[in-house]
């Protein structure tokens, strides 16, 4: 099982003209499950970017460290080789690149032996019968011709493949159905035991945390954290609403 610490820490983000995170600062250890939750134009999803390496961002202030390596100064891809993975609000299509592909690239540099075509076939099959992901689509180009929530189901499989040591879930919870989120919460909460994966999820409501069971819960307002509690805090959320906290 990994160990390790996703630390952001006085975090300043901005874009010409308007700051969007002012000052954001959390630790995510390996195993924990945080769960960012605030209302729409909070700085939630701004900050899956920027811990991701999106551009179009300017990092203000701050730092962003993953075992004590600076990940804002890698570009994305090697951030994503240290352990970090994205799971993102809208999966975007990739033509003419198969999803085995895909994973098979992105694996074979983290680890050769697991990265071999055969072995990522295997867990692809593997994977998508935990969540109940239709075996047809993989052998589709990636996301090509799948609804919102087969894509996100598919997110859900390359993180098992992958098994990455933190992941940071950009609204993984929209356009699931009842089922389908039990699957992909439930498949992400085995994770923090079989491999110790630490997760920053991110989400406006709380019935995703009724399935991924949060650690630590963060309300996020106006770019900063404006509270912190365990998951008694998203039960108040979900009865008050974010107007306390605005």
């Amino acid at each position: 099982m990994s160990t390790g610490e996703l630390q952001i820490e006085d975090l300043r983000v901005g874009i010409p003209g308007k700051e969007i995170l002012r000052g954001v600062s959390l630790t995510v250890r390996s195993g924990e499950v945080h769960a960012v939750m605030g209302p729409n134009g909070s700085g939630k999803s701004t900050l899956a970017h920027v811990l991701m390496g999106r551009p179009g961002y300017e990092v203000l202030g701050g730092s962003v460290t993953l075992d004590g390596i600076d990940l804002l100064a890698l570009p994305t891809w090697q951030r994503a080789r240290a352990g970090l993975f994205l799971g993102m609000q809208h999966p975007i299509e990739v033509p003419g690149v198969s999803l085995e592909a895909s994973l098979t690239a992105a694996r074979a540099p983290v680890d050769p032996d697991e990265g071999a075509e055969s072995e990522v076939s295997n867990r692809m099959r593997s994977e998508a019968a935990r969540i109940g992901f239709d075996e047809r689509f993989l052998t589709r180009p990636l996301n090509v011709d799948l609804s919102g929530g087969e894509r996100k189901r598919n997110e859900a499989l390359q993180m098992g493949v992958l098994r990455p040591r933190f992941a940071v879930l950009d609204e993984i919870d929209s356009g699931l159905d009842v089922d389908a989120l039990s699957a992909v919460g439930r498949r992400v909460e085995e994770a923090t035991t079989e491999w110790g994966l630490g997760v920053l999820a991110i989400t406006h409501f709380r019935r995703l945390l009724t399935v991924l069971h949060p650690d630590v819960v963060h309300v996020l307002s106006a770019g900063r954290v404006v509270a912190t509690g365990g998951s008694d805090l998203a039960e108040i959320v979900d009865r008050t609403g974010y107007s306390a906290y605005v």
